[in-house]
């Protein structure tokens, strides 16, 4: 059984490239820890483990153990050093500080070793680690995992992307109105690069566009936060910030009025009082039918109810709106 840990540093939310490692890691180990290194504390940042959780339970990604927090075993990692007569400094590099406290290296490598890990599954950028912590394990008699390194996910000029890049983040990703499904759909097909990616936010905005086309009215309403019978008018959306938008420029009053046509919205508001306070598709199609047979202003109608002259279909706007609230808008 292979055994993996995914461990992230509490800087934030997490970068794309991690969350690649995250889910690499849990697609190949049968079990996985969530190992927080907070070794090094001038980097650490109130709330980044808790956005770095948040993250992970957004793309789904699940892990058996942890978190276990490296700062919580600092006295385990010391004492594993000096039980195995180890110096302070090991091969050039440092193992603990002056105040006692582990670095990134020996609680690394004792952690990996009491919790049984067999594979470690990583960013290229962690490859000149490799040897010291090989020649660590053996030192500490313990087992050196088998080491996987995957390509970074980097930015159009091929470097590294910057957290404060478009699209470098989870969290980022999140805002921009991709839904969870599409981001870690990406990631899956990204699987173990050999070599260095460019981030392809265009392939996350398709994969978006089909996630959300897929996804019964009701889903994707709770997503938008707006009544499951506005979901026609976000239909085709890339994501769930255009969606919002489509669905507001119908749901929120127009600031214009409109007194074109008042035979065609009387006849409306005369029809649209006929039926329940919600309508559905079949419904509000025949009420389009209706006012298209006597050679109703359409267009005068959606300015009235929309404040636009274009939009979704008008039986999608009759759908959305409540009754009381259309016919008012038809009157005003």
């Amino acid at each position: 059984m292979s055994r993996v840990r995914f461990a992230p540093s509490p800087t934030g939310t997490l970068h794309v490239g991690n969350a690649l490692s995250a889910v690499v890691n849990r697609r190949l180990g049968d079990w996985m820890l969530l190992r927080i290194d907070d070794t090094d504390v001038a980097r650490n940042l109130p709330g980044g483990e808790q956005g770095i959780l948040d993250d992970l339970r957004w793309l789904d990604v699940a892990w058996d153990e942890g978190p276990v927090r490296q700062s919580e075993r600092a006295d385990r990692h010391v004492e594993a050093a000096r039980a195995a007569g180890l110096p302070q400094r090991f091969d050039g590099v440092m193992l603990w500080r002056d105040d006692g406290s582990p670095t990134f290296h020996l609680a690394s490598v004792v952690d990996d070793g009491d919790y049984g890990i067999t594979h470690v599954i990583r960013g290229s950028d962690h490859r000149p680690n490799e040897e010291l912590h090989a020649a660590l394990h053996r030192a500490l008699g313990t087992e050196p995992p088998t080491v996987v390194h995957h390509g970074l996910v980097v930015g159009a000029d091929g470097k590294k992307l910057s957290k404060r890049a478009e699209g470098a983040t989870v969290s980022s990703l999140r805002d921009a109105g991709f839904p969870a499904e599409a981001v870690r759909a990406y990631l899956e097909e990204l699987g173990l690069p050999r070599h260095d990616v460019h981030l392809d936010l265009e392939r996350i905005r398709s994969l978006s566009t089909d996630v959300l086309a897929g996804l019964p009215d009701a889903a994707l309403a709770a997503r938008a936060g707006v009544p499951e019978e506005a979901a026609d008018l976000m239909r085709g959306a890339h994501d769930l910030v255009e969606a919002r938008a489509l669905a507001a420029a119908v749901l929120e009053p127009p600031s214009v009025d409109s007194t074109q046509s008042p035979e065609t919205l009387a006849r409306f508001a005369e029809l649209r009082a006929q039926f329940p306070e919600t309508v559905g598709k079949d419904e509000a199609k025949a009420i389009v039918r209706e006012l298209k047979a006597v050679g109703g202003n359409l267009r005068a109608l959606r300015v009235a109810l929309t404040g636009r002259e274009r939009g979704p279909e008008l039986w999608a706007v009759l759908r959305a709106l409540p009754r009381d609230e259309a016919v008012r808008r038809a009157l005003t």
